[in-house]
């Protein structure tokens, strides 16, 4: 989930205490990497669902969330999305071994059922989908966009960086779609089964290649969205959708030199995630900033860990299909984990498992199969 006290960057002295915190975070980060205060020893794994909200009788989406929330407050796991149309939920992080799967997906079910009962009362339903097909463009007006800071800070902070009037959607499937709109909005479209793979700073370059390896096989096997505002695109829609959606380059040629933020990356890992949180910081322009009160360096100084609230912020703004997150566990020792956004939510919590175990168990088993080619 992303950090939700945030603010947009306009303030030139905010952006330069922001910016300042950034590289501090960053000079915090290398310094724990270089003298090994990682935990690795443990291999974890956790899961976000989100899914999308729909009426009972037509299937259209219902513009409930927050209401949803509101009556659902003792319920943790339970979050909102972009849009009033989407809820998400968070699994407990558990050590890859054993039942580990089999447990997630009861605790997925679980949750999904308990939601159930409960939007029984709003007469509407939940579907898991990497797109809704039954979506159309006027669903997506700002007025359906979830009432948080965050949410409205980043749509705004999008907008302000926009080369020309509209973000343009232009697809070719069976059908074609070319679709202006005014807002960043269309990202809400795209509902996934995002999972996490934490791993020790040493295996992160291996393992986040053959996560990125990975992308294409993953994509193939869990395509579910071939349907957008009644056109039938890809396979897997999501893709170019999530890209174009938050796209604020044009579409003249000596534009496209700028990188998306939504995107498989430049190239492969070398030496370290240092690479990833590096290139990022270069590449794109600080769009949230928030109020910092830790001093990363200073914690460092005093043997303490740091949250590194900074660069998890611009981290959140950068959407790579393979994520890299930094976190710390319960044990008090910092982590490092491998979010991959690739799966789409649906369309069974036992597709999603399947899913989720095939990259999981790929990534670990082919990691150490190079590891013991290395020795």
């Amino acid at each position: 989930m992303g950090e939700q006290r945030v603010i947009i960057a306009t303030d030139q002295k905010v952006m330069q205490r922001f910016v300042k915190n950034l590289l501090r975070d960053v000079q915090a980060l290398e310094y724990m990497l270089e003298q090994e205060w990682f935990e690795d020893d443990v291999v974890r794994i956790g899961a976000e669902q989100e899914m999308c909200l729909v009426d009972n009788k037509t299937y259209k989406p219902a513009t409930i969330a927050t209401d949803v929330l509101s009556k659902t407050k003792k319920w943790p796991w339970l979050e909102s999305e972009l849009a009033k149309f989407n809820l998400e939920t968070n699994m407990i992080p558990r050590v890859f071994k054993e039942t580990c799967l089999s447990d997630m997906e009861k605790e997925v079910s679980g949750y999904l059922t308990k939601l159930r009962k409960k939007l029984g009362d709003f007469d509407a339903q939940l579907i898991l989908t990497g797109i809704l097909p039954t979506l159309r463009k006027f669903d997506l007006d700002m007025e359906n966009l979830t009432p948080k800071e965050r949410y409205k800070a980043l749509m705004e902070a999008i907008n302000s960086q926009l080369i020309g009037n509209s973000y343009e959607l232009r697809l070719m499937g069976i059908d074609e779609i070319l679709v202006k709109h005014d807002s960043p909005l269309l990202e809400a479209c795209n509902t996934s089964f995002q999972v996490h793979l934490q791993v020790s700073p040493q295996q992160f370059v291996p393992y986040y290649n053959i996560a990125q390896t990975l992308a294409a096989p993953c994509m193939a096997m869990a395509a579910n969205s071939p349907i957008l505002f009644g056109k039938r695109l890809w396979h897997e829609t999501r893709i170019a959708l999530f890209q174009q959606a938050l796209d604020i380059r044009t579409t003249h040629d000596h534009m496209r030199e700028r990188a998306p933020r939504v995107s498989f990356g430049s190239g492969w890992l070398e030496n370290s995630i240092m690479e990833i949180y590096k290139e990022d910081i270069a590449r794109f322009r600080v769009l949230l900033s928030a109020e910092i009160e830790e001093d990363s360096l200073g914690l460092i100084e005093e043997g303490k860990v740091p949250k590194l609230r900074a660069l998890q912020v611009h981290n959140s703004t950068v959407y790579r299909w393979n994520r890299p997150c930094y976190g710390i566990s319960d044990t008090g020792k910092p982590h490092l984990r491998i979010e991959n956004r690739v799966l789409p939510a649906g369309p069974t919590v036992v597709d999603e498992i399947a899913n989720a175990a095939f990259w999981l168990g790929a990534v670990v088993g082919m990691g150490l199969t190079l590891s013991l080619i290395h020795i």
